[in-house]
């Protein structure tokens, strides 16, 4: 009897030990948010207590780097802990992300991401939010690529993205906006009765086809789907951010006694901006700052549910963006809808600082030091080995992992970063090269081109919306434009042989590094070709078999009854 107690003694112990060692994971992505929104990153007027809340928790990084200024490719890199031209999620032409949800490319089925990896340690996983790494490969039902392909449990969320059509007000300005530029250059006014109603004729078909592309784009593209299933199309954004905030805090309490990932990936900053009546109007940064402190508010409810349950101590959470604000969202009346990147140059799209350089929190009470800040080039690729390490799961030894462990540094082991080089790349193009020294304080960082911000002196690529990585839209350098940004973070003051001594040592370095670092690429299919970025009616999703008549709503049917 003895003998029998001893060993369920022990096994009771082991098993505490294990569920000890095996820490929850809370990733929180926003969407656009600017490293300047954040109060805890010194913005005085948007109110964001709990982001704040968690930095004073946890450590707070200011040279955080999203592996692509992109949307798509940065989220791909997140997932899988590789540059995204190795998975084939780089575009090498203009259209850097998918539009529609019926476009055949995503992330192909061979990468692994941290969810596979944590699932088969035995964590539940979930994403809700927005997902945007594509959806079906050859027929609507397939969903090679959606995320419970991808190694998650459950998804309820947005399969592609938060697009300024998907609000129907949005639509009819962008019908309105066609209509007066066609009839201002057909110059309808000026001309003859005759030649007036032929032109009138055209370009009625004309807009008519644009009008019920734009009626249909809606219900066919902004729909919510919880696991493989539609239940809201088109989607609803009454009370939205709390319908998923709720949905995220009702997973965490149904697995709060065993081991899980949650990745929650707000809607949040991308236009078209939204917010709950509760925050409408509210803020001083108008419809921006509403949503911003909307999804702080979210963030809240999730650290309060971690509180609630007891498992703040045993769960890492982590807070970041994909990339930095969108400076060039600014509407017809002016109003700014993109957010701040501080004191940095551009934003999202192009590879200036203002454009890679986002929020990076990480918070585990007990394990990381509360209140630290650290200084040091890191990526969001680092999640993926950090989360693998640390939920006991090998990396893949079959390909290049080319994020890298964060405990060490964000434990005080380590004092520098363990990336020496980090290579940005615009879409498929390698723009810049980023150089910390071993024993020194300089960051070097070296660009082969720089986009051609329009108009002059502006701060972004205003007649394009955003900026483009090749051809016209670019300035080429040679020898590369060289920064110190450790002395010189705005990038203003371009490095020369005469300014710098060991300005052509420096570069031969970075290029040698670039060298060494395009000998690891391997030929991929590209998943943004033209053949997959075109939307194919066989692979659109409908929740009713009426054609195109694309209209459910099921959400709360479906929300009361979730698992």
């Amino acid at each position: 009897q003895m003998r029998t107690l001893l060993l369920l003694l022990l096994f009771i112990y082991e098993a505490r030990s294990h569920a000890v060692s095996m820490p929850n994971f809370v990733l929180l992505m926003a969407d656009d948010l600017g490293i300047g929104d954040p109060g805890c990153y010194g913005n005085k007027t948007l109110r964001t207590p709990n982001i704040d809340r968690l930095a004073r928790g946890g450590v707070s990084s200011r040279s955080t780097l999203a592996a692509s200024p992109l949307c798509k490719p940065s989220r791909a890199a997140f997932m899988t802990g590789r540059y995204p031209i190795r998975s084939g999620m780089a575009s090498r032409s203009q259209v850097g992300v998918f539009v529609f949800s019926a476009s055949s490319g995503g992330l192909p089925h061979s990468e692994i991401t941290f969810a596979k990896l944590l699932k088969n340690q035995g964590y539940s996983t979930a994403l809700i939010g927005k997902w945007h790494l594509g959806t079906s490969c050859h027929n609507r039902t397939d969903l090679c690529h959606h995320p419970l392909s991808h190694g998650f449990d459950y998804f309820h969320g947005l399969p592609v993205t938060n697009l300024r059509d998907c609000k129907p007000e949005k639509a009819v300005i962008t019908i309105t906006l066609l209509t007066l530029a066609v009839l201002r250059w057909l110059g309808l006014v000026q001309v003859p009765p005759c030649i007036f109603f032929c032109l009138f004729f055209l370009a009625a078909l004309v807009l008519g086809g644009l009008l019920c592309f734009l009626h249909y784009f809606r219900p066919l593209n902004c729909f919510l789907m919880r696991n493989r299933d539609i239940t809201q199309q088109p989607m609803s954004y009454d009370n939205l951010t709390q319908r998923l905030t709720a949905d995220a805090a009702q997973f965490i309490q149904r697995n709060a006694k065993t081991p899980f990932l949650l990745v929650l990936a707000f809607l949040h900053m991308h236009t078209a901006l939204f917010s709950s009546k509760d925050f409408a109007g509210k803020s001083k940064h108008g419809a921006y700052g509403d949503a911003a402190e909307e999804m702080d508010w979210s963030v809240g409810q999730i650290l309060d549910v971690l509180d609630e349950l007891k498992l703040a101590n045993n769960t890492l959470v982590y807070f970041s963006s994909d990339q930095g604000a969108h400076v060039e969202e600014v509407t017809i009346k002016g109003e700014g809808h993109g957010g701040s990147n501080g004191i940095y140059k551009g934003g999202k799209a192009n590879n200036w600082e203002g454009g890679i350089r986002v929020p990076g929190i990480l918070r585990w009470p007990g394990v990381i030091q509360a209140g630290l800040e650290i200084d040091e080039p890191t990526s969001n690729m680092d999640i993926f080995p950090t989360v693998a390490k640390l939920a006991g799961s090998p990396l893949p030894e079959d390909r290049i992992i080319d994020g890298r462990d964060l405990m060490p540094l964000l434990q005080g082991r380590s004092h520098r970063s363990d990336h020496e080089f980090l290579f940005h790349y615009c879409n498929f193009y390698l723009n810049a090269v980023r150089w910390h020294p071993q024993n020194s304080t300089s960051i070097w960082k070296a660009f082969f081109f720089t986009p051609k911000f329009f108009p002059e002196g502006a701060n972004g690529c205003f007649a394009t919306h955003v900026c483009f990585c090749h051809g016209q839209y670019v300035t080429y350098h040679d020898p590369p434009l060289l920064f110190d940004i450790s002395q010189d973070p705005r990038e203003r003051n371009p490095l020369t042989p005469t300014s710098q001594p060991r300005f052509r040592e420096i570069l031969e370095t970075m290029q040698e590094a670039a060298a060494r670092h395009a000998e690891t690429l391997q030929d991929v299919p590209n998943q943004l070709s033209l053949g997959n970025l075109i939307w194919k009616p066989w692979l659109q999703m409908c929740c009713s078999s009426s054609g195109l008549f694309c209209q459910c709503d099921w959400e709360k049917q479906v929300g009361r009854g979730s698992h």
